[in-house]
């Protein structure tokens, strides 16, 4: 596909944070705007971030090479609290800073996707003319982005039954180490840097950057059986959550590798057989991309966002749900061991999974986002006619 030829520099301001679910798309779409191509002149793309100081953004952001401006964190109350009163002071200094943020790095367009940072920044490019393009992860819209797609040039959604106005599903943008993934050549290289076993089925186990406690609880009072049917498991706790045993020591068991945090998840995507995770939009999307088979287990609190995403890649075949509270050894005896050792059934997850994935969605945002901004140049679509 030929990308549209930029002839003079794009100022990109995105916004978003607190999880890494926003983080993570937010920095794929940069790197996507990034990587088109220049025109004759200076023709280069610069972004830069907003967040707050809270979120994971202020470690995200700055290690993957981006400027961080931050502005301060709004929540939107949703029941009558003292916070409800404070909420139109703090809204107006919120959207003040994200006012002179766009202005000081002189925004041609805003991208967002969503988060507490989003609404300030929507509302202040709004106001300034600048135009706004916004992209929804779950299928339960944001209030954020609820908010701010009702003025924005372009709303893109990672998944099609989202309901905002206008809005086109372009699927999650995502990095290329996974977008790209070929799990079954490069799953040798990864179990040999995991410390994994190269021919033992292999469970990964991941409650994400933070953890999941109900999970590493169940994982840690299965570890007899699963050592016992065979399996090796790869169980990502999530930092300052190592399982410990009662002499205080991490819990071991023949095949069980134990470890808090893993940059760079598409290794364990690599290593795995089957995997058990959260339902996060982006986690949900990761799979389907890779086409690894797995176990979703929603987050139980919320609006019940990740039962959602879930939703779709369980109908198609490549992926269970259960519950957070029936998550428990014995499920893992039942089910989960059975369905890790049936090698066929796991093949057939794996392609159902894959059939949904969408691994060019940081592209089609980067296109969006520079004709949002007024870049009309010629594109082409994948059979290389002129759309």
């Amino acid at each position: 596909m030929t990308e549209p030829l930029l002839t003079e520099p794009l100022r990109v301001v995105l916004a978003g944070g607190g999880t890494a679910g926003h983080v993570s798309p937010m920095l794929a779409i940069a790197r996507a705007l990034e990587e088109l191509p220049p025109g004759p002149g200076a023709g280069a793309v610069r972004c830069t971030m907003v967040g707050t100081t809270t979120g994971l953004e202020t470690r995200l952001v700055p290690q993957a090479g981006y400027a961080l401006d931050t502005i301060d964190r709004v929540p939107m109350p949703r029941r009558p609290t003292m916070d409800l009163v404070r909420l139109p002071v703090r809204l107006r200094r919120a959207v003040a800073q994200a006012g002179e943020i766009l202005a000081r790095r002189r925004a041609d367009v805003v991208v967002g996707v969503g988060g507490y940072v989003s609404t300030p920044v929507y509302l202040a490019a709004v106001r300034r003319g600048i135009p706004l393009v916004i992209h929804e992860a779950n299928v339960r819209a944001g209030l954020a982005n609820k908010v701010g797609a009702r003025r924005a040039a372009v709303v893109a959604t990672a998944f099609p039954e989202t309901a905002l106005a206008g809005a086109r599903c372009v699927g999650m943008p995502m990095r290329r180490e996974i977008s790209t993934l070929d799990r079954s050549a490069s799953r040798s290289e990864a179990r040999r840097a995991l410390g994994l076993d190269q021919s033992t089925p292999t469970v990964v186990v991941t409650g994400g950057s933070s953890g999941a406690l109900n999970l590493n609880r169940a994982v840690a009072g299965s570890l007899p059986h699963l050592a016992a049917a065979g399996l090796q498991v790869l169980h990502l706790t999530g930092r300052d959550k190592q399982v410990l045993g009662p002499d205080g020591t991490p819990v071991s068991s023949p095949g069980y590798h134990q470890r808090e945090y893993l940059d760079g998840m598409e290794q364990a995507y690599a290593a795995a057989d089957l995997i058990v995770a959260r339902a996060g939009s982006g986690t949900v999307h990761e799979l389907a991309a890779v086409g690894l088979p797995s176990v979703l287990v929603p987050l139980p609190v919320g609006n019940g966002e990740q039962a959602l995403n879930a939703r779709g890649l369980v109908a198609a075949g490549g992926a269970l749900t259960v519950r957070d509270e029936a998550f428990t050894p014995e499920w893992i005896d039942r089910e989960l061991i059975p369905l890790a050792l049936d090698a066929e059934r796991l093949l057939a997850m794996s392609a159902a999974a894959g059939r949904l994935g969408v691994c060019d969605a940081d592209r089609t945002m980067a296109r969006l986002v520079v004709q949002a901004a007024g870049r009309t140049l010629p594109t082409t679509d994948r059979s290389g006619e002129d759309q």
